[in-house]
């Protein structure tokens, strides 16, 4: 897929322009994913793969998202002002312990 291409799918999936989303901040956002072992350049070439750590932290959010965020979101009646669902206030407090836990163990 040429990089004018993903730039388009990718300013789609962020909800922008996809004259907004420039090739330097498409640079940059690739050069950050790298940096963070996320993906990984093929050599001699353009192009990248998940790696595996990259897979799981996908994998984590995208189950994340369809456990917590999503049922904790569906709300027949809107919250008062100030509460949080109990659900978000779980998943927060999980992912603080999943935290501490990796820094101990790192």
């Amino acid at each position: 897929m040429p990089c004018s291409d993903l730039r388009i799918r990718v300013a789609e999936l962020l909800g922008e322009d996809p004259d907004g989303y420039s090739a330097g901040r498409m640079t940059y956002d690739l050069r950050r994913l790298r940096l963070h072992r996320l993906i990984q350049r093929q050599p001699r070439s353009n192009r990248y793969r998940v790696t595996e750590d990259g897979l799981r932290t996908a994998l984590f959010f995208t189950r994340a998202h369809a456990r917590f965020f999503r049922t904790g979101l569906a709300l027949d009646e809107p919250l008062p002002s100030g509460s949080a669902p109990r659900v978000l206030v779980q998943a927060s407090q999980a992912i603080d312990r999943l935290l501490e836990e990796a820094k101990l163990a790192a």
